[in-house]
C-alpha cells in the first residue's frame, strides 16, 4: 500500500511487490488501486492550500514552475486538447512520471473542474492497475513454468 501512496512507484510498484510477496492477487489488486486513488484528494488540497502559501519562497517558486513548465511541455498540449479523455489515457498509462501525481498536477494547471478531474485520474489508475497487475500475474506464470 505504501508504494501505490508513494510518487516513486504508486500502483505500478505496489501491485508487483505484493505479489511477489506471496499477498492474495486480489487484495493486492484492490489495496493498491484505493491507496492509489486517494493521493488525488490529498495532491488536490495540496496544490489549493499549501502550494498557495509555499509560492512566497523563492526556491520553492522556482522548483514549481519547473514542474509546470515540463508538464505542460510534456503531454500539455494533449490534454489540453483532449480534456477528460486525454487525462485519462495520459494518468493510464503505466510508465515513469505518468499516474495520479502527475495526471492532479496537469488538472490543476489546466484548471480541470474537481469532479472530472478525479474522475479521469480514478478511470486512469484503473487502467493502469489492471495493465500492470495482469502483466504481473503473466510473467509470475512464465517464470513459475
Amino acid at each position: 500500500m505504501l508504494w501505490s501512496v508513494s510518487p516513486f512507484g504508486e500502483a505500478k510498484v505496489g501491485i508487483p511487490y505484493g505479489l511477489f510477496n506471496d499477498v492474495n492477487i486480489y487484495l493486492v489488486f484492490v489495496v493498491c488501486f484505493a491507496a492509489n486513488v486517494l493521493v488525488f484528494p490529498i495532491m488536490r488540497y495540496f496544490l489549493h492550500s499549501i502550494n498557495t502559501y509555499c509560492l512566497r519562497w523563492y526556491f520553492y517558486k522556482k522548483a514549481a514552475l519547473w514542474v509546470a513548465r515540463r508538464a505542460k511541455v510534456g503531454s500539455g498540449e494533449k490534454i489540453k486538447k483532449y480534456g477528460f479523455w486525454g487525462l485519462m489515457f495520459f494518468v493510464s498509462l503505466p510508465i515513469p512520471g505518468t499516474g495520479v501525481y502527475a495526471g492532479t498536477i496537469a488538472a490543476y494547471l489546466f484548471n480541470f473542474e474537481t469532479k472530472k478531474a478525479f474522475l479521469a485520474n480514478t478511470f486512469g489508475i484503473f487502467i493502469s492497475s489492471v495493465i500492470v497487475w495482469v502483466t504481473t500475474l503473466a510473467t509470475m506464470e512464465g517464470i513459475a513454468a
